[in-house]
């Protein structure tokens, strides 16, 4: 059995991990207790930021047209830097890739206000890009809680850290104003205020974490495993090579991306299309907020239907919902109501997917190669995500939302007869 003194990497930690088995249920909670913090934080973070960034996009290009790149530089970033971040965590622990992500998400967003401030748009997607770090930290931070989590309850611990996004998810765009008028009197426009307080938010992030996060929950479970723990078996490569040789992986990780991908191509172009059948800014943000609801205050139910039921029922469960989502939203017209209710089955699809496809992968691939399959999940959901937002809008643009409805349902279809394989081939 691998010790600690075989580890040459984890030297801060080893000695906790050593006698860490006595009191991992104290541990457990400790971890899951800063981790729901700075997910809340971060989560407040990124939200603030997003809520103006096309708005910001637009003040600094002078053009309606460049607004949408903005997030797209986010996502971008957020995709970029997942596999950098994920080999940090391989090879040092979580702790170091967290708060190295939320110190990159503030240094983008003190950049973003920078470019603002001598209107830059150039230095403004640069911006948005290391600010992508921060929605790269929130991601991982749900694997982190499944380091020491039993198997029995690793849904409920990925979703319980999901579900913490919700709290700073729904305060972000409120304080968004507030934020605006606190810079008036420093010569940087009201649009880059969030961004300043989101720096603040992940330095304050950064810090927990890196007091706090203690022992290394990566650390800890590696060293406690029996499996090899040599840099070899921890590598990228040994990552690919996991994801090839497992079947469930690959359908975990065809899981979180095409449920992402469908999410965020659907819901991008939404507000698009109610403002075309009447909606004001009120009913968008009403309807928005539902589908945001539905993505992040349900996920414990999610957890807990995977822990129960099985990771393969709640694929098909999310199969289910984004398929139903899309046929209410794609026939809804001028229906507002029924558009509503679509965004937030999509939400909940979503939730569906994300849970039972990251607890199912963490299961699926050898604990060494668990982080850098990890980074490639992110890496893989972020890129297909942000290349079906781009598509969407064309998509809209010549055959309408109704159609991008159907083919958001039909990327679902690989998803479903892979899980119906998988759960056939089971004794």
């Amino acid at each position: 059995m691998t010790t600690t003194s075989d580890a040459p990497d984890i030297p801060d930690d080893g000695k906790a991990s050593a006698g860490a088995a006595a009191d991992l249920p104290s541990i457990r909670r400790r971890i899951n207790t800063v981790l729901i913090v700075s997910q809340i934080l971060g989560g407040l973070g990124v939200a603030t930021g997003i809520a103006l960034a096309a708005v910001l996009a637009q003040e600094v290009s002078g053009t309606e047209a460049l607004a949408g790149l903005a997030p797209t530089a986010t996502v971008a970033g957020t995709a970029l830097l997942s596999m950098p971040l994920a080999a940090l965590m391989t090879a040092r622990g979580r702790r170091p890739g967290l708060v190295l992500a939320y110190v990159i998400g503030a240094l983008g967003a003190g950049v973003v206000v920078v470019a603002a401030a001598v209107d830059s748009f150039p230095l403004l997607l640069l911006g948005m890009a290391g600010f992508g770090a921060a929605s790269s930290a929130n991601l991982q931070a749900r694997f982190a809680a499944a380091d020491l989590a039993e198997p029995e309850r690793r849904g409920r611990a990925i979703s319980t850290v999901v579900w913490a996004t919700t709290i700073g998810a729904v305060l972000g765009p409120n304080i968004a104003s507030p934020a605006g008028r606190s810079v008036s009197g420093l010569g940087i426009p009201a649009t880059a205020g969030p961004f300043l307080w989101a720096a603040g938010v992940f330095l304050v992030s950064a810090a927990l974490v890196l007091v706090l996060l203690r022992p290394d929950p990566l650390l800890t479970a590696r060293a406690m495993s029996a499996a090899d723990t040599s840099p070899e078996g921890r590598s990228l490569k040994a990552g690919l090579l996991a994801v090839r040789n497992s079947p469930m992986a690959r359908l975990a990780l065809v899981t979180v991306a095409v449920s992402h991908t469908a999410m965020v191509s659907i819901m991008s172009m939404t507000p698009v299309a109610l403002s075309h059948h009447g909606a004001g800014i009120e009913l968008i943000g009403l309807v928005i907020s539902g589908h945001i609801a539905g993505m992040y205050a349900f996920s414990p139910v999610m957890g807990w239907l995977s822990d129960r039921v099985g990771r393969l029922a709640v694929i098909g469960l999310a199969a289910g919902l984004l398929c139903a989502a899309a046929l209410l939203a794609g026939t809804a017209g001028p229906s507002h109501g029924q558009t509503a209710v679509g965004l937030f089955l999509l939400g909940l699809g979503w939730s569906a997917g994300l849970v039972s496809g990251s607890t199912l992968l963490t299961e699926s691939v050898p604990q060494p190669a668990r982080a850098a399959v990890q980074g490639l999940s992110d890496l893989t959901m972020n890129t297909a995500a942000g290349l079906g937002g781009a598509a969407a809008g064309l998509v809209v643009a010549q055959a309408g939302y109704g159609w991008l409805n159907v083919i958001g349902a039909v990327l679902l279809l690989p998803m479903a007869a892979l899980a119906v394989r998988r759960a056939a081939a089971r004794p």
